[in-house]
């Protein structure tokens, strides 16, 4: 079980996380030479601080930081990062391992979601996370979601994942790969969301310190490959310019994230059950969309 010390070093960890991911984000908004004349100035993340609501008079149930970032690059990028406790509803806790005979839980994570506005740019979406109940768990990954697919970029990003999974155990590509094109998947469009990437969940190797601390560094690894393969991609692309003819076909493919992360996507239902915050929960949601 995860000790009252392993629980502060994930939050600080995520908390870090989130600081470096907005600083390398903002960066790439000072880098940029403006593309159109009507495209917007370098953007700064501006970051509310939430709350959950009271578990009893005297304990509160956590809360967390949403940073949000509008700009000349991205024209929407969230990065949240949350720790909050209580317990589960009833009619969720059925759905989340170890809550049989206890809906208690602590949750502690870092998810962030990027809208790039050139439609060159991939969006992308990233978390990672670690859940108490009377189990302990590791969860989170990351995909691309690109409107013109260059085989470049999804040859280096697929790669950059797979070294972080064959350092860890040569079993964790094929099976995070696998795992995160059947996750992320339009049943009703019977169509794929993106190019795919990683996606984990209930990973716990096993009870001992040094399981944890081997869950830990992969889901750590999982973070830094973001920041190193993401900002890499952006940079190919954010001084290239578009037609409108390439905005709309962007905001067409935008609705199909729209469409499953309404639909389908699990941390949305996870942040409404347990009282997070309504606006870090859907700040997935792209700033303009259109369907055809």
């Amino acid at each position: 079980m995860t000790t009252l010390e392993q629980k502060k070093q994930l939050t600080r960890w995520f908390s870090d996380l989130q600081t470096r991911i907005c600083t390398a984000l903002e960066t790439l908004e000072a880098e940029a030479v403006p593309p159109q004349e009507s495209t917007p100035p370098p953007g700064m993340f501006e970051r509310k601080t939430w709350t959950r609501p009271n578990i009893s008079p005297d304990q509160d149930g956590g809360g967390g930081t949403m940073a949000l970032l509008k700009g000349r690059v991205f024209e929407k990028a969230g990065v949240n990062v949350s720790t909050v406790y209580g317990e589960f509803p009833p009619q969720f806790a059925s759905e989340i391992p170890g809550t049989g005979e206890n809906p208690n839980f602590w949750a502690s994570g870092v998810s962030l979601v990027i809208h790039p506005l050139n439609p060159f740019i991939p969006a992308i979406h990233m978390n990672t996370r670690h859940i108490v109940t009377s189990q302990s768990w590791f969860g989170g990954g990351t995909d691309l979601t690109p409107t013109f697919e260059f085989i470049e970029d999804t040859t280096d990003f697929h790669q950059a994942l797979k070294l972080v999974c064959d350092k860890h155990n040569a079993d964790y590509y094929p099976r995070f790969k696998s795992w995160c094109d059947e996750y992320f998947y339009l049943p009703h469009r019977k169509e794929p969301r993106g190019i795919g990437g990683i996606f984990y969940d209930n990973l716990s190797s096993g009870p001992t310190e040094e399981d944890f601390e081997n869950d830990f560094t992969f889901t750590r690894d999982v973070g830094e490959a973001f920041l190193t393969i993401y900002p890499a991609l952006v940079r190919r692309h954010m001084n290239k310019p578009w037609t409108k003819e390439d905005k709309q076909r962007q905001l067409i493919k935008r609705g199909r994230y729209v469409e499953f992360n309404l639909l389908y996507d699990r941390g949305t239902r996870f942040g409404l059950k347990t009282d997070g915050n309504v606006d870090a929960i859907l700040m997935s949601l792209p700033p303009e969309v259109n369907w055809p």
